[in-house]
């Protein structure tokens, strides 16, 4: 049951803390993907190794998403936001000392940890506060500061990778950490955990995050037979795990969400679906404007800073939208216009204008604005209230493997088609056909997105 304090904490301090922990992990994301080409550069990595800094953060979030959104359900969303905070704040210091790919690879897997516990926990106490007709709104500001995270990280990245290298964007980002747990420690009174006193479910933990971690790093070692021998035990390792989830009374993961909620079960898939398509459009713009093209880091950021701007404009209205028409209307509309914007990137060439780049960043941004925050709405307002941690934290693995996933295909065409070596003029047309052949699986996976999002139902009853 709700602790009593809980109710002393206001809506709007609610809105500010979970908007700025929200903007923290999308701008660090964002400010570090735009530093890959000089961190590759300065530690001699190849093309593999310079995508599993990106991919190891995303790897962690994902593996523990789940898991500890269930903890925050039963212990206190407060509490595991608190220890996220802090654990992020430390990894991004311990970031700034690594010399080599593999402590770098390594303190990014402990921020996306800590990650983890921030994903959830904010989008949770949000719902838990805010009322269904005041629901969509929170959640568009809510969604508007992740944009402003994704807007702000390649122009600052860009910035202090140029002036000071690359270690002072981890710097920033244990800075902004750190003034994140203040507020959280100051300003955020009371506590949720609304499934206070079940137990928490150790065994599914455990297959969850060896199958997720298994199916995930397979992308990575692909074509490589063995890799295929691994998503087969990733696969097998899911089957035991939904297995194991409905026999017991209280599952971390639990399965009813799915098989009798279509508003939850098709939301999720559309979420999935979204993000395996569009994550890696900003890792692979990154290194073409740099390397292709010839641009700054600085001017890269200005470049990429035009998507994220339009998603910020775009989601508060789109979330407004979504508490007085049916959120799959307005999904939907949104993942059209992504597709739309996905379909351009994939004609890009040596000669390519940046105006034709610009077009298709303003379509996407708008689609993704306006798909994002009505999806989350339906996900959040179609569960009762001891399962917002545990929803929460399923839509964040499906952002998270459907980033993984966009991640993973990206990884597997640079094998196929570059091999592990450094990005070098030499490869650039290589470099360009396996970047091309990404936007294209991808813009086929957003528009058969667009009928799991239609399909959902009805979430306003």
């Amino acid at each position: 049951m709700k602790d009593v304090k809980s109710a002393t904490a206001s809506k709007g301090v609610v809105l500010l803390i979970a908007a700025m922990s929200s903007f923290l992990t999308p701008f660090t994301s964002s400010s570090v993907n735009i530093a890959l080409p000089s961190i590759g550069t300065k530690l001699s990595l190849n093309a593999i190794s310079l995508s599993w800094v990106a991919t190891a953060y995303l790897l962690a979030a994902a593996v523990f998403l789940v898991p500890f959104g269930r903890i925050a359900d039963i212990y206190g969303r407060k509490r595991i936001l608190q220890f996220g905070m802090i654990i992020t704040t430390i990894a991004s210091v311990l970031c700034t000392t690594s010399n080599s790919a593999a402590w770098l690879i390594s303190f990014r897997a402990l921020q996306g940890l800590g990650s983890a516990m921030i994903f959830g926990t904010g989008v949770a106490i949000l719902t838990s506060v805010f009322p269904a007709n005041e629901r969509g709104r929170a959640l568009g500001i809510n969604v508007a500061a992740v944009y402003s995270g994704l807007s702000v990280g390649p122009l600052v990245g860009g910035f202090l990778t140029g002036q000071f290298g690359w270690r002072s964007i981890f710097l920033l980002n244990a800075f902004l950490g750190l003034l994140v747990t203040v507020m959280v420690f100051w300003k955020l009174k009371g506590e949720w955990a609304e499934a206070r006193g079940e137990s928490f479910d150790y065994g599914g933990s455990i297959i969850y995050g060896a199958a997720m971690f298994t199916l995930i790093y397979a992308f990575s070692v692909l074509p490589a037979l063995w890799g295929l021998w691994l998503i087969l035990l990733g696969i097998l390792g899911f089957v035991g795990f939904f297995t194991w989830e409905m026999k017991l009374e209280h599952p971390i993961f639990n399965v009813a969400l799915f098989r009798n909620n279509a508003v939850f079960a098709y939301s999720n898939l559309a979420a999935l679906i979204n993000y395996s398509a569009t994550f890696a459009v900003g890792f692979l713009l990154s290194l073409y404007l740099q390397y292709v093209k010839g641009f700054s880091p600085q001017q890269a950021g200005l470049i990429l800073i035009v998507q994220p701007v339009i998603m910020v404009i775009c989601s508060p209205l789109a979330g407004s939208l979504s508490d007085r028409i049916e959120p799959r209307i307005v999904s939907s509309i949104g993942m059209t216009m992504t597709t739309v914007g996905l379909l351009i990137l994939a004609f890009l060439g040596n000669n390519t204008s940046l105006a034709f780049i610009f077009v298709s960043l303003v379509i996407q941004g708008i689609g993704l604005g306006f798909f994002s925050s009505p999806n989350t709405n339906a996900v959040m307002g179609s569960v009762d209230r001891k399962f917002y941690g545990v929803a929460s934290g399923v839509l964040g693995t499906m952002r998270l493997t459907g980033q993984m996933f966009s991640m993973g295909m990206s990884l597997l065409l640079f094998s196929l088609y570059i091999g592990r070596v450094q990005i070098t003029p030499d490869v650039y047309p290589l470099f360009l056909k396996s970047m091309k052949m990404v936007f294209t699986i991808s813009t086929m996976l957003c528009f058969a997105g667009i009928f799991a999002s239609i399909s959902r139902g009805k979430a306003h009853q």
